[in-house]
């Protein structure tokens, strides 16, 4: 009987641990919901640095990628002669690298001054388009914590109101729980938006970094071919 009646304890002390975890849940997603409008527009915020972040890293990969063989076929149809065969191929590869090795060859016959000029120039249109998107991640990430303090002052500008409606001065802790809530849980949305965001934009600054060196080294390719003897 005794020992029936330590595990009947035991399990209705598991029990209760149980209820008690579910309920802290309950109450976490219920003190978020107090965060008012501040906590919609960080979700708002993330959501699109989201989108952002996965659509630009797709197009930078995309960028990355390149074929082994793409500067030796150039190679091969420049020094026979064959421009036009050259031109085609870096229309069909259409990457970047490849626009901009088409700008160089449509300059060919000119100062070799004037076909470098005319590739850094298409690759600076290429690194625009790469870094499309970095300001508006920047922005998200520098600009989340600071709603979530926004947040903050409200939910103790809410408190510190509440308490001064008190007529008989005894202060309760229920009258000043939503200001309370609002307060912290906006600092901590807006803090965890932030962090989440910041290395998102620091990842996707590294492969813009990558591509942009893919970039030079194919020109740096490119203008040393010109200057190969056929």
């Amino acid at each position: 009987m005794i020992f029936l009646q330590i595990e009947t304890e035991n399990f209705l002390d598991e029990a209760a641990a149980v209820a008690e975890m579910e309920q802290e849940s309950i109450n976490l997603l219920q003190m978020a919901s107090y965060g008012g409008w501040i906590m919609a527009v960080l979700l708002f915020l993330f959501v699109w640095a989201f989108y952002l972040f996965f659509k630009r890293i797709l197009i930078v990969n995309r960028a990355t990628k390149t074929d082994k063989t793409f500067m030796d076929k150039i190679k091969d149809y420049i020094h026979s002669g064959k421009v036009d065969s050259a031109i085609n191929l870096c229309k069909v590869t259409n990457t970047p690298a490849s626009r901009m090795i088409e700008k160089g060859i449509l300059r060919i016959g000119r100062p070799m001054q004037d076909v470098q000029i005319a590739i850094e120039n298409a690759g600076n249109i290429e690194v625009g388009k790469l870094e499309k998107g970095l300001v508006i991640l920047a922005t998200i990430a520098g600009g989340a914590p600071m709603l979530g303090f926004l947040g903050t002052v409200l939910g103790m500008v809410q408190t510190f109101f509440n308490m001064s409606q008190t007529a008989s001065g005894v202060i309760e802790m229920a009258a000043l729980s939503e200001g309370m809530y609002q307060a912290m849980v906006t600092t901590i949305g807006g803090l965890i938006v932030g962090i989440i965001v910041m290395f998102a934009y620091n990842i996707l600054v590294a492969r813009v970094s990558s591509a942009v060196q893919i970039l030079e080294a194919r020109t740096m390719e490119f203008m040393d071919l010109l200057n190969e003897p056929a």
